[in-house]
C-alpha cells in the first residue's frame, strides 16, 4: 500500500517593485491516496493514519519566483524517537516500509527567499500491534488463622501497540469474565495504562492450571489482525535457575579458546538459554550450542561482558554475567627520579634515587615486576627499598627506591614485567646508573627554525632536539593555543627523534607549536620546552571569483577585484586580460585595489582576468562581461498549467520573467523554440518580437496544439538590437491537475473501514456511522433503522444516522463521495457531457423519519451543489432501490445528505451504492424517487459499473 499526500500552494504574490518575484504561500492540502484514516484534529492539522510496513509519500505542491526550494523537516516522534529526521530538499517525500519510529509531525518549508516562507505540517500516526508477551508470576502466603497456605498466581500480559490494544482472556476457548468466577480479578497495574493486563488467579485451584491465552486486539484497524499467545499453567511451573561453569571474571591469553558453560538447575517449562555480549553483538567466531557458548582463538576485540539469560516467561529471567579478560602487555617505560626533597635534577651520592617502571596491560592488577641490579635479582633491604604499586606514581607503576646512594649502588637495573603462568611475552627495560650515565636534557631548535614557512599543500618538518642529556627522552609536540588540536586529531603527539612531519600543510595549521620533553624514558624533573612557529604561506584571496556583469552597449564599465587576504602580504604583480590576452595599460599600483574601466562596444565583449601575484602563487578574479541580456526566467508551477483542446492536442500556458532588463540593451522580444523531448528535431519555432518585458511583471504565451500524451523541451532566449540571449529550458508534460478516481465494476457495500473512498463532511452538525447487526447498540431504539444489511445479512455493514439525544431537529450529516474526474472522457456523439447512473439502496423506517437528499456537487472554480434526488418521511420496514442520472460538467462528487426529523426515531441508512457509466437500465417496478429539475423517464444504461472501491482521494477546501 501506498499512502500519498499533496501539499499545494496555489497563490502567488508579487512583491512592489521586484524584478518579478513571487513569494510562495499558503494555500490548501490534498490527500491523494489510501490511508487507515485522514482526519483533522481541534487545531486543523491533517492526520494521516497508515499501517506499520506500508509506504508513506507525502507530496509538497508549491508555486512562486523564482523557483522555491522545499525543505522537509520531522518532529514530535514518538516517546521512543530520538532522531531528528534529516532535512530532504524535494517535493516529494516517500519513506518504504514505514517504521513506528519515523512517526510524528512532518513539515513542508518552501522558501524562494522572497517574503515569508510557505510552511504546512502534517501528522503521521503509524499503527502497529506486536505479538504480546505474557509472564508468570507466583506468591505463597501463610494465612495462620485457618492454618493452610494460599498460592497465588499472577499472569502479565505485556503488548506494544498504536492505538492501545483492547484485552481478553481466556481459559481454554472459554472467556474469562471476572464477574462470574470469584477466583480470578483482572486488572491494570500502575503506570502501564493501555499496555499491561493482569490475570490474578486467588488462591489456586485445580481447575485453575488450564491453558491461558491473551489475545489482544486494536480493533481492525488499518486491517491489523488480533494478535495472541498461549501459556499452560502446571503445579509443575517454577521460575529458571542456572549457574555457571567459571568464574565471574575470566582472564585468558591471546589465542586461547574459551568455553562458557551455562547450565539450568531449574525451570518448567524448560528456559530457553541466550547469550549476548554488552553493549555490541557476539563476535563473529563465536558458536552457541545450547547453554554453552564456545569463543575460538580470542583476540582484544572478544574481551568484555557477556550475559547468560534464561527464560520461560514465569517469574523473572534468570541472569548470570561473565567479564572475560584477553591479557595485553605493551608501552614499557621508565622514570628516573633524583631526591625530590632537595629539588636535585641530578645524581649525587648521599642522596635518594628512585627508579620506576610502568607498563600499560590489561589487566592491570595482574601485572607482575621483577627488578634487577646487574643481572641478579633485587630483594627488599636497608638500601633498595621495592614498591609494587607506587602511591606517587600513575596506578601499575612499580618503583625501586634506593636510600642514601653509596658508590656501590652504580650499577644496571633492569625492570622485567609479566603476567605469572601467561604466554604473553615479558616485557624488559634497563636503566644504567652512573654519574656519567645520568644528566639533565637541553632542548635546541637549529638556527633558522624558529620560524618554518612553507607554502599551502607542501610538507614541513619542525625540528626540536635535545642536544645534550642522559637518557635522552622523547619530545612531545602540542599546539601553543589553547584548545587547538594537532593535524592528527590528537592533542599530542611523540616523536622519538623532536622531529615534527607535517604533509599537505594547509592555512589552518598555520601557529605556534610546542615541543617539550616527555616526563617518561629519561629523568623525572622540569619539563624543558621550547615553541617553532610555523607560517603557511598562501596566494591572494580575491573577490569575486566570478562575476557576471552585464551592461549596455557604448557605457563605462568598471571592474573591481578586491583583496581580502594574502600570505605573504606583499604583491609581486597585477595583470589585466580579455579573453586570455594580455591587456596593455600602466603598470598597476601594488598598493592599490585593482580596478579596469573601459567603453563596452560590441568588439570588446567578452571574458576579463585580474591575476593577482604574491611570492606564494596567483589567484585570478574572472568576469563575463557582455551587452547580452540576462537569461529569462520560468515561473515555477508544480502542476503544470496545462488546457485540453479538441481532439487529441492539449496547450501550455508558458509564464516567464525576465532578470534586470534594464541592465543591457532594450529587449525586443523572444525566441521560442519547441522540440519533441528526447529528438534533436525542431518542431515549432515562435517569434515573439513586440513582447518587451517590465520589472515584476509576469510574460506569457500558450504553446497550442501540442499532442497527448507527448512531452516537449522548450527553450526560450530574449532577443536585443544588437544580440540574443542564451536560452533557457524546460520541459513540458502532459498532465491533469491531479487524478480522480476512475469507473470500476464494483459496488460499495461499506464492509471495510475504508467505506469505499467515502469521507465525512466537515462543514456539517453530525456523521454518518457505519454498522452492522452485530455492532449495533444493544440500547437502540426499537421502532427505526434496519435489522440487517440489504442484502439481509446480519454480519453485512450498512451506513446509517443516529437520531438519538444530543441530536435536533434539522440537524444534518453529509457522506461524500470521492471526486471522480470526467475532463477526458467523452459523452454520446453529439454530446458533450457524459451521463452517468446513481444506484443505491436507502433505508427510512420510524415515526419520526426526516428527510435524505442526495446532491450532485461539480467542483470548478467553486463547487456547486444542487439536489437531485430526495425523500422524506417513513417509507416502510424494509429496504428500497433508487436510481436517477445525471450528466456532470466536470469533476463531481455525490453527497448523502440525511437531516433529523422530529424525534429519535428517525435513522436513515444506505447500502450497496454505485455509480455506471451511462444511462440508468429501466426497472419493472419503479424507483420511489423524486428527482428534482429532470425528467422523470429513466433510460437504458450501460451495464457497467462504477464502484466506489478505488484510490481515496480527499478534497479539502
Amino acid at each position: 500500500m501506498e499512502l500519498f499526500w499533496i501539499l499545494l500552494f496555489s497563490s502567488v504574490h508579487p512583491l512592489t517593485g521586484g524584478q518579478g518575484v513571487y513569494a510562495p504561500a499558503n494555500a490548501q492540502i490534498v490527500h491523494s491516496g489510501e490511508a487507515c484514516n485522514v482526519k483533522d484534529d481541534n487545531i486543523s492539522e491533517r492526520i494521516y493514519t497508515i499501517k506499520e510496513g506500508d509506504t508513506l509519500v507525502l507530496q509538497c505542491i508549491v508555486k512562486g519566483h523564482p523557483r522555491p526550494q522545499v525543505r522537509w523537516t520531522k518532529t514530535a516522534g514518538s516517546a521512543s524517537d530520538k532522531f531528528q529526521e534529516k532535512p530532504i530538499f524535494n517535493e516529494t517525500l516517500r519513506i518504504e516500509s514505514i517504521k513506528r519510529i519515523k512517526g510524528g509531525r512532518y513539515y513542508c518549508k518552501a522558501d524562494n527567499g522572497v517574503g515569508v516562507a510557505a510552511i504546512k505540517s502534517i501528522r503521521v500516526d503509524v499503527q502497529y500491534l506486536d505479538v504480546p508477551v505474557l509472564t508468570v508470576h507466583q506468591t505463597i502466603s501463610d494465612v495462620r488463622g485457618s492454618y493452610y497456605q494460599e498460592k497465588t498466581v499472577f499472569l502479565r500480559c505485556t503488548v506494544n501497540s498504536n492505538p492501545p490494544a483492547r484485552f481478553i482472556w481466556k481459559r481454554g476457548n472459554v472467556l474469562i469474565e471476572q464477574s462470574k468466577d470469584n477466583g480470578v480479578d483482572i486488572y491494570e497495574p500502575l503506570y502501564t495504562q493501555g499496555e499491561t493486563k493482569v490475570l490474578k488467579l486467588k488462591n489456586l485451584r485445580p481447575r485453575d492450571f488450564a491453558d491461558y491465552t491473551c489475545q489482544v486486539s486494536v480493533r481492525n484497524v488499518c486491517n491489523i489482525e488480533d494478535k495472541s499467545i498461549t501459556f499452560r499453567l502446571t503445579n509443575a511451573t517454577s521460575p529458571p535457575i542456572i549457574r555457571l561453569s567459571v568464574n565471574d571474571t575470566v582472564v585468558v591469553d591471546p589465542g586461547q579458546d574459551v568455553l562458557l558453560n551455562c547450565e539450568v538447575t531449574a525451570g518448567f517449562p524448560p528456559p530457553t538459554v541466550v547469550w549476548s555480549l554488552y553493549p555490541r553483538s557476539l563476535p563473529l567466531s563465536a558458536q552457541v550450542r545450547g547453554p554453552t557458548l564456545i569463543l575460538r582463538a580470542v583476540t582484544l576485540d572478544d574481551a568484555g561482558t557477556y550475559n547468560c539469560t534464561a527464560v520461560n516467561n514465569v517469574g523473572n529471567p534468570a541472569r548470570k554475567i561473565v567479564n572475560l579478560v584477553v591479557r595485553t602487555m605493551s608501552n614499557l617505560t621508565f622514570q628516573i627520579t633524583p631526591d625530590s626533597n632537595k629539588d636535585s635534577e641530578t645524581i649525587q651520592m648521599g642522596r635518594d634515587l628512585k627508579l620506576s617502571c610502568h607498563v600499560d596491560a590489561t589487566p592491570q592488577d595482574k601485572v607482575n615486576y621483577t627488578w634487577y641490579k646487574n643481572g641478579a635479582p633485587v630483594f627488599n633491604s636497608e638500601s633498595l627499598i621495592l614498591l609494587r604499586s607506587d602511591p606517587d606514581m600513575a596506578p601499575g607503576t612499580s618503583s625501586l627506591e634506593i636510600v642514601d646512594m653509596k658508590f656501590r649502588d652504580l650499577a644496571t637495573y633492569s625492570c622485567v614485567a609479566n603476567f605469572p603462568g601467561s604466554r604473553v611475552p615479558e616485557l624488559r627495560v634497563d636503566v644504567n646508573i652512573s654519574q656519567n650515565s645520568v644528566s639533565p636534557p637541553l632542548l635546541s631548535v637549529p638556527p633558522g627554525g624558529q620560524v618554518v614557512s612553507v607554502r599551502e599543500g607542501g610538507n614541513v618538518e619542525l625540528v626540536c632536539l635535545v642536544v645534550d642529556g642522559k637518557p635522552r627522552p622523547p619530545i612531545l609536540w602540542s599546539r601553543a593555543e589553547k584548545d587547538l588540536l594537532m593535524p592528527s586529531g590528537t592533542a599530542v603527539m611523540e616523536t622519538a627523534d623532536g622531529r615534527l612531519r607535517l604533509k599537505n600543510v594547509s592555512r589552518d595549521m598555520m601557529g605556534a607549536y610546542r615541543c617539550q620533553t616527555a616526563p617518561y624514558n629519561g629523568l623525572n624533573i622540569k619539563r624543558r620546552e621550547l615553541q617553532v612557529q610555523l607560517n603557511v604561506q598562501f596566494p591572494p584571496i580575491l573577490d569575486p571569483v566570478f562575476q557576471d556583469a552585464r551592461s549596455r552597449n557604448s557605457q563605462m564599465v568598471t571592474l573591481r577585484c578586491n583583496i581580502l587576504r594574502s600570505n605573504p602580504p606583499r604583491l609581486t604583480d597585477i595583470r589585466w586580460f580579455r579573453n586570455g590576452d594580455a591587456i596593455r595599460m600602466p603598470m598597476a599600483d601594488l598598493k592599490e585595489m585593482p580596478e579596469l574601466k573601459f567603453k563596452l562596444e560590441p568588439t570588446n565583449n567578452g571574458s576579463y582576468e585580474c591575476r593577482v601575484s604574491n611570492n606564494a602563487g596567483t589567484s585570478t578574479c574572472t568576469f563575463n562581461v557582455s551587452a547580452q541580456p540576462y537569461n529569462a526566467e520560468f515561473y515555477f508551477d508544480t502542476p503544470n498549467p496545462v488546457r485540453i483542446l479538441k481532439g487529441n492536442n492539449y496547450s501550455y500556458n508558458l509564464q516567464w520573467t525576465q532578470k534586470d532588463p534594464e541592465a543591457t540593451d532594450r529587449i525586443i522580444g523572444y525566441w521560442i523554440n519547441v522540440r519533441k523531448n528526447k529528438q534533436n528535431v525542431l518542431w515549432k519555432q515562435i517569434d515573439l518580437k513586440g513582447k518587451e518585458p517590465e520589472p515584476g511583471v509576469l510574460i506569457s504565451h500558450t504553446i497550442s496544439d501540442l499532442k497527448i500524451p507527448l512531452s516537449y523541451e522548450v527553450r526560450l532566449s530574449p532577443i536585443t538590437t544588437y544580440s540574443t540571449g542564451d536560452f533557457v529550458s524546460r520541459i513540458i508534460q502532459y498532465s491533469e491537475p491531479y487524478t480522480y478516481p476512475r469507473p470500476s465494476d464494483h459496488v460499495c457495500g461499506f464492509e471495510n473501514e475504508r467505506i469505499c473512498g467515502f469521507s465525512q463532511d466537515r462543514s456539517d452538525i453530525f456523521d454518518w456511522t457505519r454498522q452492522n447487526h452485530l455492532t449495533r447498540n444493544p440500547k437502540r431504539s426499537a421502532n427505526t433503522g434496519p435489522d440487517t444489511d440489504r442484502s439481509g445479512s446480519k454480519e453485512g455493514y450498512y451506513m446509517y444516522i443516529e437520531t438519538s439525544f444530543p441530536r435536533l431537529q434539522g440537524d444534518k450529516a453529509r457522506l461524500l463521495s470521492p471526486l471522480f474526474n470526467v475532463s477526458s472522457v467523452r459523452g454520446p456523439k453529439g454530446s458533450g457531457r457524459v451521463p452517468y447512473c446513481v444506484s443505491f439502496y436507502y433505508h427510512m423506517k420510524g415515526k419520526h423519519i426526516g428527510t435524505l437528499n442526495v446532491l450532485l456537487r461539480v467542483r470548478s472554480i467553486a463547487s456547486v451543489d444542487s439536489v437531485v434526488w430526495m425523500k422524506s418521511g417513513h417509507q416502510g420496514p424494509e429496504w428500497r432501490k433508487a436510481f436517477f442520472d445525471i450528466s456532470p460538467s466536470g469533476p463531481f462528487q455525490i453527497v448523502f445528505e440525511g437531516i433529523r426529523g422530529p424525534s429519535f426515531e428517525g435513522d436513515i441508512a444506505i447500502d450497496d451504492v454505485s455509480i455506471t457509466m451511462g444511462k440508468c437500465k429501466q426497472e419493472n417496478t419503479v424507483a420511489s424517487a423524486v428527482l428534482i429539475g429532470r425528467s422523470h423517464t429513466l433510460p437504458v444504461a450501460s451495464r457497467l459499473t462504477f464502484g466506489l472501491s478505488c484510490i481515496l482521494l480527499l478534497l479539502y477546501r
